[in-house]
């Protein structure tokens, strides 16, 4: 009997609860004093209106007013001529750095390659890697809007990996603006732009990693913006952009030992390329001072075997060129360089890199320890050879 009852109970009850939901849905006037929101109002999904206003954090005006000037290069280069370039993936055995972006592009024949470059003037100079377009018979440029142009070669420079091409078109985008490298700092958020495996221009973004990476065995002379934007086969050439849209730097290298973004990327910095190009479009190459030596490290070993003064900073000469600038002043194998013009050298890396910075014609003083004993040999500066050219 009880039992009979509580169902009853239980019954009536669901049904006063089921009636009272509806009376609330359809006709909740009918409850007074009760305020009750309509279930499917509270069930329903309600769009915000756009309100033409940025999210919060985007970095699209940076990108709208530089990604014009990021352009995409193709090079083709005539079979008898094709060779394994560098830093070709199925070619090297060094998986450390990896050349990659001017290699061959996923599904083109093997004397295709793709790239990207950047836009610096109105005249249609274009800045790009030196490995992009280092063996191509025939340059193509595509422009953001997707008209293409032959392009020409005005030089290169395989010591910074630098290529300085030119269009002759009409209506071009507007250039790129060069930011300043010393506002530059880590931490600083960047976005690098390019055509990475061909898909098209694409933008990515990271941090500054790290500033004046060298000793990498890149390039000879390396002074790299490390960032961790995603950088992939394809952007080499491409722009490394600040928040406000400003060059920055060229994308150049990353380190990978698989083929893509590890999250460790080179870029050239915006001033060294610039130096680069300006020489190339005044001299049709670019200009560094050399002294004609063979320098060598001072490891601890090597300074202790040739008894010098402890924290003894420089490199050993262990040759000097007959007839070169520094045999014309003096200097002789054995002797320790330890400054150029006052400013310490601590290491070969320091010492080609002030040289190659003074211009050929140009008279410095060298500072030399030889038999314990230190004095300064006059040094006429004179101009870099060429590199010789490597299979």
């Amino acid at each position: 009997m009880l039992n009979r009852l509580w169902l009853t109970f239980a019954q009536a009850v669901t049904i006063l609860l089921a009636a009272w939901l509806i009376v609330a849905t359809l006709k909740p006037q009918w409850i007074g004093g009760v305020q009750v929101s309509s279930l499917i109002e509270n069930a329903s999904l309600k769009e915000t209106a756009y309100d033409g206003q940025l999210s919060p954090g985007s970095y699209h005006e940076a990108v709208k007013r530089s990604m014009p000037a990021v352009v995409n290069i193709f090079t083709s280069t005539a079979p008898s001529k094709t060779k394994s370039h560098k830093g070709n993936v199925s070619n090297s055995g060094d998986p450390f750095f990896k050349f990659f972006f001017g290699d061959q592009a996923p599904d083109e024949s093997p004397s295709s390659s793709l790239g990207s470059g950047v836009l610096v003037n109105p005249e249609g100079v274009i800045l790009t890697n030196y490995h992009v377009i280092s063996e191509a018979d025939e340059i193509e440029v595509a422009l953001a809007d997707g008209r293409t142009f032959k392009a020409k070669m005005i030089g290169g420079d395989p010591e910074t990996d630098i290529a300085v091409l030119k269009i002759d078109v009409n209506q071009l985008p507007p250039a790129i603006t060069f930011g300043a490298i010393e506002s530059v700092r880590v931490g600083d958020v960047v976005l690098a732009i390019g055509n990475p495996f061909g898909v098209g221009q694409t933008v990515t973004s990271g941090i500054v990693s790290a500033m004046g990476r060298d000793h990498l065995g890149i390039n000879t002379f390396e002074n790299f913006i490390q960032t961790d934007a995603a950088i992939n086969p394809g952007n080499s050439g491409g722009a490394l952009i600040d928040t406000r849209g400003n060059l920055i730097g060229i994308n150049t290298a990353i380190y990978s030992n698989n083929g893509g973004s590890m999250g460790i990327g080179f870029a050239i910095p915006v001033n060294l390329a610039k130096q680069v190009m300006e020489s190339i479009l005044k001299n049709g190459a670019m200009t560094r001072g050399w002294i004609g030596v063979e320098p060598l490290n001072l490891s601890k070993e090597l300074a202790e075997s040739l008894k010098l003064p402890p924290k003894t900073n420089g490199v050993l000469l262990s040759g000097v060129l007959e007839g070169g600038p520094a045999d014309r002043a003096g200097a002789k194998p054995g002797d320790i360089l330890t400054a150029i013009n006052k400013q310490p050298i601590k290491d070969v890396r320091g010492l080609l890199n002030q040289v190659a910075q003074l211009g050929p014609g140009s008279d410095v003083s060298a500072t030399v320890l030889r038999k314990g004993k230190e004095f300064d040999l006059n040094i006429q500066i004179g101009k870099r050879p060429k590199p010789k050219a490597t299979n």
